[in-house]
């Protein structure tokens, strides 16, 4: 099976869970090629159209899968292949012009997934043609290793109490100011931004790291969450996305359900205080949520549509 993988490339490359789930799909046998979208707005998307075409009479895939609303909308302008729509996140959360847009996607494609229950409701879809699948990760990536050898392969310190944000301080959704404002309740800590590291880096980080806070305004379900769980760091989260649903029956897990600092930093004093790992990772084992069991999902959804 032939897959061409439709998903905005502004960077100079995709994100890295479209990626890790294009080599997923590969380890289970399927041709992935890609088009990547360069452009802003919708203007800039629909700019893509002729070139895009052009690519899929060039691969001939069986089966096109873009990410976010704007690339779907984008892949069901043509119809010679069918169309698979993920929508992450900002498609949705957005609302207004990008809603509407990722709707009309959402009417053309083949089949739409949502990466939270929460994205669904929100987008209001009625039909039958979706299913509700986070975003997955390669467990075998994301090991569990001892803080202090985690810290000596860094160059760490290891007396320092360290808290990992979960993402760019320069992203405004991410809520910087709300991190650095409890952490600074909480006394004698050091936030480390998420930012730069390679995927192994990412893994030794987060070992390393006595716990993960996630302050963000808005998130679909936040992949640094799961991984996270995976190599069992104790996490202090807003109660955003899926992060409640996720988490549930993990211990070292402490969901705040208001943006306030003084919560958030009693919940990272009860972080800093648990003892060993978490038992994350037999949550995520729980929720099949390893990019090989969502890789296999993806293709029998691919396969129903052929058969149509």
């Amino acid at each position: 099976m032939k897959i061409l993988i439709v998903a905005n490339q502004n960077t100079g490359k995709m994100s890295p869970f479209v990626v890790e789930q294009m080599e997923a799909l590969r380890k289970e046998g399927c041709v992935v090629d890609t088009y990547g979208v360069v452009g802003h707005g919708v203007l800039g998307y629909l700019k893509n159209l002729p070139a895009l075409k052009e690519k899929i009479k060039e691969c001939k895939p069986d089966i096109v899968h873009a990410h976010y609303g704007l690339s779907g909308l984008l892949a069901t302008l043509q119809r010679e292949v069918p169309v698979v729509v993920t929508y992450h996140g900002s498609d949705i959360h957005s609302r207004g012009i990008l809603l509407e847009l990722s709707r009309v996607a959402m009417r053309r494609a083949a089949y739409n997934v949502f990466v939270s229950k929460k994205m669904f409701e929100l987008s209001g879809y009625k039909k039958d043609n979706y299913c509700i699948q986070s975003c997955g990760l390669f467990l075998d990536e994301m090991i569990q290793i001892e803080r202090t050898e985690a810290r000596d392969k860094l160059g760490w310190d290891k007396k320092s109490k360290k808290v990992l944000f979960s993402g760019s301080f320069n992203n405004p959704i991410k809520n910087v100011s709300l991190a650095n404002a409890a952490v600074t309740l909480a006394g004698g800590l050091e936030l480390i931004e998420l930012k730069g590291y390679t995927r192994n880096e990412v893994m030794l980080v987060m070992n390393a790291c006595d716990c993960i806070i996630v302050t963000s305004h808005r998130e679909s379900g936040p992949l640094v969450v799961k991984e996270a769980m995976a190599v069992g760091t104790p996490i202090v989260s807003v109660d955003v996305g899926d992060v409640s649903e996720v988490t549930s029956g993990t211990t070292g897990c402490y969901i705040s359900k208001s943006y306030d600092a003084n919560e958030l930093a009693g919940l990272i004093r009860k972080a800093l205080a648990f003892e060993g790992k978490t038992n994350g990772r037999e949550r995520i084992i729980e929720l099949e949520l390893s990019n090989e069991l969502i890789a296999r999902r993806l293709i029998n959804i691919y396969n129903k549509i052929l058969n149509k």
